[in-house]
């Protein structure tokens, strides 16, 4: 177990590295605003992701270090509960290459470096699926509160831990063994004391409008008057593919469908890591058949899946030993081949992208040029104390809060955009009558928000730029700074439709 423990924290190292060198990308700045609002609830999200980042830079600062940690450390986290269930069910040298599995996909791996829920949710599904599986191997009542405790948590941190309980029950309905214990109380007492646990949300939706669940029911595509559509079933595919790499994906679906699977890992073990993986793989597949899936989704099923596909294929799998791994080894050095040159290219550009393929780019090069530039047209304002800055998306106001000297309060105008954290913390009293400086990216959006004051200046454009030893000087994206005199009002969002689901009265 050494070995198993040794690239768990080398994984670990390694990331706590890469994590300060590069910046914040919108989403994190986002949910490090959010940990200067703290609620029992979000718009977004639920409120754990803001909890965390909260305790972390109050303990080291406001830095990416900080702000990144909780994530960081979740990955670590997940690592350990997936290592020590196939150390519990099969042998050592599973977990041995669970653990160098888990540390070389490109989905975990950009799922712990950045700060997201999905960061906080893995961990909170591995540690579920251990103690369940404990509990159902065991017929332990501890381990079913445990169980309990980590669902709760997982549901603080996304609302897609609740797919943790069709993928249990189904598993518990398709085993005799396992069946009889949905007829006892501890199952349920777990079940009641994790839904205990997410009380905080239910009471924040409570007082808002039930705003969450309408923006996920959005995201959904509850309204989307098109019932069937294929056209985004390839994108999940394709995604899956990439984030979990080809090889390893194609595997994973044979050890779903496969008879052998069954005959080489026992019933009920395969039951187990099937339908804890394959349930919320298949459920957003069919929901893509009708709405949009974003690829980081179904991250949490392939947690039991890194179990199966190293009892089925590595030198540790369970039963008869193989004549060759070759087909593991390829797969393993391919995720690596894969992952290696994403983390690089977040530190320096060392693959020859332009920019419309380098996200990284996108979403990381040039917020501290912009937040100097925004903070040197502040001071040139008539009373840059009582200037208010925003942004026309809530991704550059976050990041101006945190690159800005001071890191001062920023306004996001979410009028013709959407509904978003900034319509809870400030409304047009706030600001009115002040002059304003924001960021927008849409080129001749000044003549939409020249109405918004008493009139305002032609806007100053911003070029972001990075550097890379292939292609020279690129420019990452073009920004403009606008300075607005008299503020008249309009901060919140605005719906273009009176049946708009997200609509809610608070």
């Amino acid at each position: 177990m050494v070995a198993t423990w040794l690239v768990i924290l080398i994984g670990l190292g390694v990331r706590l590295a890469v994590s300060t060198q590069f910046l914040l990308v919108p989403d994190e700045a986002n949910y490090w605003q959010w940990s200067r609002y703290l609620a029992l609830g979000y718009h977004d999200h639920p409120p754990m992701i803001a909890w965390a980042i909260w305790l972390s830079t109050q303990i080291f600062g406001q830095t990416e270090f900080a702000v990144r940690l909780p994530t960081v450390l979740g990955m670590a986290v997940t690592s350990f509960y997936l290592c020590l269930l196939a150390t519990r069910w099969f042998s050592c040298r599973c977990a041995f290459h669970v653990a160098l599995l888990t540390q070389g996909v490109l989905l975990f791996n950009g799922a712990s470096l950045i700060a997201t829920p999905d960061g906080l949710l893995l961990p909170c599904w591995a540690a579920a699926s251990y103690h369940g599986a404990m509990a159902l191997s065991n017929r332990s009542r501890g381990q079913w509160l445990m169980t309990g405790l980590w669902f709760g948590l997982g549901l603080l941190s996304k609302y897609t831990m609740l797919l943790f309980l069709p993928s249990l029950f189904f598993c518990m309905l398709a085993v005799p063994t396992y069946r009889k214990q949905l007829t006892t109380a501890w199952p349920w007492l777990g079940l009641f004391f994790g839904l205990l646990l997410f009380t905080p949300v239910l009471i924040w939706n409570s007082e808002n409008g039930w705003a969450t669940f309408r923006h996920v029911l959005y995201q959904g595509g509850v309204d989307d008057s098109k019932l069937l559509t294929l056209r985004y079933v390839g994108d999940y595919l394709g995604a899956q593919l990439l984030l979990l790499s080809p090889l390893f994906f194609i595997l994973l679906v044979v050890c779903w469908v496969s008879g052998r699977t069954r005959q080489q890992l026992g019933r009920e073990d395969s039951a187990f890591l099937i339908w804890m993986s394959a349930t919320t793989f298949f459920i957003f597949l069919v929901l893509s058949f009708h709405v949009r899936i974003y690829g980081n989704w179904p991250a949490t099923g392939y947690l039991s899946g890194v179990i199966l596909l190293a009892a089925m294929y590595s030198p540790g799998q369970a039963g008869t030993r193989p004549r060759t791994t070759r087909l593991w080894t390829i797969a393993l050095v391919l995720a690596y081949l894969m992952t290696i040159p994403v983390l690089m290219q977040a530190v320096y550009p060392i693959l020859p992208l332009p920019i419309k393929l380098d996200r990284i780019a996108r979403e990381t090069v040039g917020w501290d040029t912009l937040a100097a530039e925004v903070d040197s047209v502040v001071r040139s304002m008539p009373l840059p104390e009582k200037t208010f800055i925003f942004g026309l998306r809530y991704q550059q106001a976050s990041e101006l809060a945190f690159y800005m000297p001071g890191q001062p309060k920023t306004v996001s105008i979410n009028k013709w955009t959407r509904p978003n954290v900034y319509d809870y913390w400030f409304d047009d009293s706030m600001v009115l009558g002040r002059d304003g400086v924001g960021v927008y990216e849409w080129k001749g959006m000044e003549q939409y928000l020249a109405p918004l004051f008493d009139h305002i200046d032609p806007p100053q454009e911003v070029n972001l730029y990075r550097t890379s030893p292939w292609l020279g000087k690129q420019l990452v994206q073009t920004l403009y700074i606008i300075r607005g005199y008299g503020f008249k009002g309009s901060l919140r969002w605005q719906p273009q439709k009176k049946d708009d689901i997200r609509v809610s009265t608070r």
